[in-house]
């Protein structure tokens, strides 16, 4: 009789096929895997850069006046350090504006700061301890002037403040600094021609609406609540500061040279200005440090400050106006070598 064949499937055979086909489908399941794992290794590698770690220690940063625009933007800036630097502790320090911070920073008093570039130019004229130290990681925002009187007020111009009684910031401030030079401009001394008052934008509403104040100064970004909240409990108006002004403070040359004219946007203050712009002066604003400060910790900060615009932007709205683009313009200071690094990584 003839010897049955094996089945298919079945026999000697079968089972080699058997080994070969399990082997095979571990090597590709191996194989599968250790692609997967390069993948995940690399997407790491990029997202996560091997080396990188997020700075650590404690910084102190010098903001402005509890009301004022330089303190909500260093709250608000804190937060987004927080969040990408978490090992890094950052105590805010108020102070009566720009003059002070630039002397903070220059001193050691503090590691970074807001401060308007009259205020920092003004500094290095005067040869201020630590002044060749100084560097800038931003040029941020802005600062407009704001000359605010009672809409009843016969006040049409800065000249017309002569024998009033004028808040014009406190010692140290960046108000004050811009205040004199304003005056100077309208042909006016600050110490004669007007009764200087002090006071610091948390106190100069309140005097202006019990009469013991006549007019006030303030240099800050748009838009300032105190401000705003004044214009919507007493009838205030802006009075205009005309580009004759500016040419004048040009003339004076030193710090006077970074004032530009500007708008006032008629929807800045609207129960003040009822939907007219003003003509006035700006000044840009910069994010300032020192030259010793880790280069490592000011990259990562500047960064923060460019990724965080929009978040900041939607409650102060000055920050909106923080630009890549412009942020390198940072005169009369030099970028810090960690800040010119960052702008290095992200140029296209």
């Amino acid at each position: 009789m003839r010897q049955a064949l094996p089945r298919i499937g079945s026999g000697i055979g079968s089972g080699i096929r058997t080994r070969v086909g399990g082997r095979v489908g571990r090597r590709r399941a191996l194989f599968g895997s250790a692609v997967v794992l390069v993948v995940l290794g690399l997407l790491l590698w990029w997202l996560l850069p091997l080396g990188d770690e997020s700075p650590s220690g404690r910084i102190t940063f010098s903001t402005g006046t509890p009301t004022g625009v330089y303190q909500k933007y260093g709250t608000l800036l804190r937060r987004a350090i927080d969040k990408d630097m978490p090992h890094l502790s950052v105590t805010l320090k108020t102070s009566n504006g720009s003059q002070e911070n630039v002397k903070r920073v220059a001193t050691g008093e503090a590691d970074f700061t807001i401060a308007a570039a009259d205020a920092v130019e003004s500094y290095k004229l005067a040869n201020g301890p630590g002044a060749s130290q100084l560097r800038a990681c931003a040029r941020l925002y802005d600062d407009y002037v704001h000359l605010v009187v009672p809409r009843s007020s016969p006040v049409q111009s800065v000249a017309d403040l002569k024998g009033l009684k004028v808040a014009v910031g406190p010692t140290g401030s960046g108000v004050r600094l811009i205040a004199d030079h304003l005056l100077e401009a309208a042909g006016l001394d600050p110490d004669k021609d007007i009764t200087p008052a002090p006071q610091s934008i948390a106190d100069v509403p309140g005097l202006l609406k019990a009469h013991k104040i006549d007019a006030f100064v303030w240099s800050g970004g748009l838009t300032t609540s105190a401000i705003t909240d004044l214009s919507e409990s007493y009838d205030i108006r802006l009075v205009p500061i005309g580009t004759d002004l500016v040419e004048k403070l040009h003339e004076q040359g030193g710090a006077s040279g970074y004032y530009r004219a500007a708008v006032m946007p008629a929807d800045a203050y609207p129960d003040a200005q009822h939907g007219s712009s003003v003509q006035t002066i700006a000044v840009a604003n910069l994010l300032v440090t020192r030259a010793d400060v880790n280069a490592d910790l000011t990259e990562q900060l500047t960064r923060t400050v460019i990724d965080s615009r929009d978040g900041i932007g939607r409650k102060v709205h000055a920050a909106q106006l923080v630009d890549l683009r412009t942020a390198i313009y940072t005169d009369p200071l030099r970028l810090h070598e960690g800040a010119r690094r960052y702008y290095r990584s992200v140029k296209p």
